[in-house]
């Protein structure tokens, strides 16, 4: 229930509803959602470190004012962050495991995909997949300063790997879009199996578009100050 609740309020964000410097009242949003307080108050804090709010007062939260260049810049650099991890890991001796259980994050995204199109439905899954996936990446390259200054990044509006937002362009125009994202985590995984880690490196840093364009990045974001 947290996690739909987070996801929906996160969409009245993406849309506009609740605009830069807003703040983000338990009562009112709870009312909005048709749900308790309790799920609201449990979100509000993952939303918070995802940066998309902020604190306002003793225990409250506002919209986060950023912009859309903010979040197109951090993207850019998670995904050369993401492509050194992805070196290191591919240049590991002992990375037999990790590669075993990105496998299996791989074929979690396969089923997702398999029927030809997403649905709303799809939004939690596929979040938690790709969170996973990238994830494993950082984690496996076994470097606490490259793992805290790519979280660093994610705190950025809209770039960490589990933040989507369906309702910002139609399914059908994010199927292609997670597809060949998808088909990108496939060749990543491929490049680190094989012990590539130059390949492995380039693929991950090229996999900022599919990132940007999932969420609309490129065309702007209602509400967030932002220019393409």
């Amino acid at each position: 229930m947290d996690s739909r609740v987070a996801q929906r309020i996160r969409e009245l964000i993406v849309e506009g509803v609740l605009p830069p410097g807003t703040r983000v009242a338990e009562a009112a949003i709870a009312e909005r959602l048709g749900v308790s307080r309790t799920p609201v108050r449990n979100a509000l804090p993952a939303l918070a470190s995802e940066g998309l709010l902020e604190p306002a007062g003793k225990r409250g939260f506002a919209v986060r004012n950023f912009t859309v260049e903010d979040s197109y810049r951090a993207t850019e650099i998670r995904c050369v962050l993401e492509g050194y991890a992805a070196r290191e890991l591919a240049s590991r001796e002992d990375r037999g495991p990790i590669v075993a259980e990105l496998r299996q994050t791989l074929s979690e995204g396969d089923k997702i995909f398999a029927k030809g199109h997403v649905v709303k439905d799809d939004e939690d899954v596929y979040a938690m997949m790709n969170r996973r996936f990238h994830e494993l990446i950082v984690g496996g390259a076994r470097d606490p300063l490259l793992s805290d200054l790519i979280h660093r990044v994610y705190s950025v509006p809209f770039v960490a790997p589990d933040v989507v937002a369906f309702k910002r362009i139609t399914l059908e125009e994010i199927y292609p879009i997670l597809m060949s994202g998808h088909h990108q985590h496939h060749a990543i995984v491929d490049a680190i199996e094989e012990g590539q880690p130059d390949v492995a490196e380039t693929l991950m840093r090229g996999h900022s578009s599919p990132a940007r364009r999932s969420l609309g990045l490129e065309g702007g974001l209602p509400g967030s100050g932002g220019h393409e």
